[in-house]
């Protein structure tokens, strides 16, 4: 259990403007926003300092300034998760007194990825699984359904933060999974578990404990409607990795994406896919996306874009059909919508094809979300192969950023994305000229473009 290192009293918070206020009133007294004051814990620290967890001897030292020279940075020792793609969305591993939060949709598989996880590190480090949301007889069926033995994974059900701390002192885990945060309070409030301060105070103590032990930490984290976590913003800032669990409603296929790590790089993507015995990973995840034709079809073409440190290849649809509407759809999936409509611009502008009078639709297949630039010239590739029911031949692919000159820019990592596609059977490519390997690439025949005019005239 934490001992506090002053006393504590509650104060009500501006959100707005950082202001103070003894007693919560609808209007913050210094900026006279209306409802942005919240509780929040304000510690008066005491003579002997920082706070300690019984079992431990992570006292807090005295700071001292010293120049940055002086300062040796320690070998970051990661340990492997056992999953090959949750350790490329961490980094390499996991590291000591890390603290990484998990979020994505109910049922999508958050808890079982960290059962399986916590599978293969049990017979290697101790770890605890808290639980404020299930029994642990229902953690105990998912385990037998997952065919995890379970003997040395360790099992608490609670929801006090105090309590969970006392427990882990005792226990001293070196890997600690806490679901969720959101069921998580803390004595020192009396507002409701899930809201802004409880979230706030709990995650704060959850990581003020991680770096004073080194215990490595895994928090699931809630989503909202909208897809973002829920409670505070600033619980996204407190942690040192956050990634996000995506998938497409009635699809197999899940998606855990970095979104900040400060071990590693971000926008790694890792892929599984669910199945009755949980999680399995994917290690070749073009060949999932990937939806070979039997014959050649309007409207598809293949991108080869790159999530985080790998090249991927996906298959573009667009479908361009007559409007009747006063104002044509733009419609997309996995890709900006503003960017559909700057595309038709350019393509207006400087191909000399307009689509003001067709509805245009564009997916990309398997649920993938496409967020670089790459992606242009085979959005309207495939556009205008629909738009004039001309097929494209089926070994072609394509990359690069279209400007609103008409210009075709380079896109990062091109040798990588042209060798990837030729692996996967692709004899054509049209790519900006200076994405053009010297030496090419076995097997390819690279199409270089520096105009989109150009890019018309290849196909």
């Amino acid at each position: 259990m934490t001992k506090a290192a002053g006393k504590t009293k509650k104060v009500y918070t501006c959100s707005s403007c950082g202001g103070t206020a003894s007693k919560w009133s609808g209007q913050c007294p210094d900026c006279g926003a209306w409802n942005t004051l919240e509780e929040t814990v304000q510690v008066q620290p005491s003579k002997a300092g920082g706070a300690r967890f019984a079992g431990y001897s992570g006292d807090a030292h005295r700071a001292r300034v010293q120049p940055l020279s002086a300062v040796q940075p320690e070998a970051e020792t990661k340990t492997g998760t056992g999953i090959g793609e949750l350790d490329r969305v961490l980094g390499g591993g996991l590291v000591q007194g890390s603290v990484v939060l998990i979020g994505g949709d109910p049922g999508i598989g958050k808890s079982t990825l960290l059962i399986q996880t916590l599978g293969h590190l049990s017979a290697r480090r101790p770890v605890l699984y808290v639980s404020g949301e299930e029994s642990p007889e229902q953690i105990s069926l998912r385990a037998q359904r997952l065919g995890i033995q379970g003997d040395d994974l360790r099992l608490l059900a609670e929801t006090q933060v105090e309590q969970v701390l006392a427990t882990a002192a005792r226990e001293r885990p070196a890997i600690l999974v806490i679901d969720s945060v959101q069921t998580m309070y803390t004595e020192l409030l009396q507002s409701a578990p899930g809201s802004v301060a409880q979230v706030r105070e709990t995650a704060a103590q959850l990581v003020r404990f991680a770096k004073q032990t080194g215990t490595a930490i895994f928090l699931v984290g809630h989503v909202t409607k909208e897809g973002a976590l829920a409670g505070p913003r600033v619980l996204e800032h407190m942690v040192d990795t956050v990634l996000y669990f995506e998938g497409e409603a009635g699809s197999h296929i899940r998606l855990i994406r970095a979104i900040k790590n400060r071990f590693g790089a971000v926008n790694e993507l890792g892929v599984f896919a669910m199945t009755d015995r949980g999680l399995r990973e994917v290690s070749n995840p073009s060949a999932i996306f990937l939806s070979r034709h039997a014959e050649d079809v309007p409207g598809s073409i293949v991108l080869v874009t790159r999530e985080g440190s790998r090249p991927l290849l996906v298959e573009v649809q667009a479908l361009v059909d007559e409007s009747h509407l006063a104002n044509p759809r733009r419609v997309t999936l996995g890709l900006e919508q503003n960017r559909l409509a700057m595309l038709l611009a350019v393509l207006h502008r400087h191909g000399g094809i307009a689509m003001f009078d067709q509805d245009v639709f564009v997916n990309v297949v398997g649920g993938v979300r496409i967020t670089e630039t790459a992606a242009d010239l085979t959005v309207l590739l495939a556009v205008l192969s629909s738009f004039r029911n001309q097929p494209l031949p089926v070994d072609l692919a394509a990359f690069g950023e279209v400007g609103l000159a008409g210009e075709i820019r380079p896109v990062p990592s091109g040798q990588e994305r042209l060798k990837e596609a030729a692996k996967h059977g692709f004899r054509r490519a049209i790519v900006p000229r200076a994405n053009v390997p010297k030496g090419g690439v076995k097997g390819l025949e690279i199409i270089p473009v520096e105009r989109l005019s150009e890019a018309l005239s290849a196909l």
